[in-house]
């Protein structure tokens, strides 16, 4: 998954085939497209590690020529959906994981890009940071209408951010489509475990459904996902 990002954003040049973002080949690095792209790195870091992370902004404002006003204006509103405060003035090797991860997403964003690609935001955070950095991407997207790409082991991520979802194997892609019609292609029967009071007989069971396993007084049924309502009740 990072390969394929970092091919996007134009770090590695595919050794066959070819890929365009935006109307730009990646590999050509042409300012008009480092311009409109951001790679946050989950695991890889941009901040400088003695500096306070408001430095780092400076340094990104430098580099992709941001008017101060504009600057300002969007550091001011970075901070205050992270709710980051005073935390961007204290030294980066202060700050735990989860607020490191909101400082990279600031200084990822002081340029506007209009196409971001995040590699597995949320590993290594807690729960509660998790949530967070999901609802201020979800809030960016929406504010900004920017297209953001994102992989990530979380399905938790997938779920609250991926309207569409691409499934690679093997270098190939398999599947592309909504998370409902990939959970119906892939596990389209819902299983049901049920405890019996009583011992009951395998073939009281299976107008019920496919038994995957059945003990006297334990079994579990496979039924097709649209029918699990109606056959849990039957089986009650």
């Amino acid at each position: 998954k990072t390969t394929t990002l970092k091919m996007l954003a134009g770090l590695l040049h595919p050794t066959s085939g070819s890929c365009t973002v935006s109307g730009f080949v990646p590999r050509e690095r042409r300012t008009a497209f480092l311009e409109s792209v951001t790679l946050v790195l989950g695991q890889k870091q941009q901040l400088l590690w003695d500096l306070p992370p408001v430095d780092t902004f400076e340094l990104n404002r430098a580099i992709y020529q941001v008017p101060a006003k504009d600057f300002e204006a969007r550091v001011r509103e970075l901070v205050e959906l992270l709710d980051l405060g005073d935390l961007v003035k204290k030294p980066t090797r202060e700050l735990s994981l989860g607020e490191r991860m909101k400082c990279e997403l600031v200084a990822a964003l002081i340029h506007a890009p209009r196409v971001l690609f995040l590699d597995e935001p949320t590993i290594g955070l807690d729960v509660t940071m998790q949530e967070t950095v999901r609802k201020f991407v979800r809030a960016y997207n929406e504010r900004h209408g920017a297209t953001l790409v994102l992989t990530s082991h979380y399905m938790d991520d997938v779920l609250a951010l991926c309207p569409r979802i691409l499934v690679i194997d093997k270098g190939a892609l398999s599947y592309d489509g909504s998370v409902e019609a990939l959970v119906a292609k892939v596990r389209p029967d819902k299983r049901i475990t049920a405890r019996f009071g009583t011992p009951v007989e395998r073939a009281d069971l299976e107008r019920f459904g496919a038994i995957v396993s059945h003990e006297p007084t334990r079994a579990v049924v496979s039924v097709p996902q649209a029918e699990l309502a109606q056959r849990a009740q039957a089986m009650l």
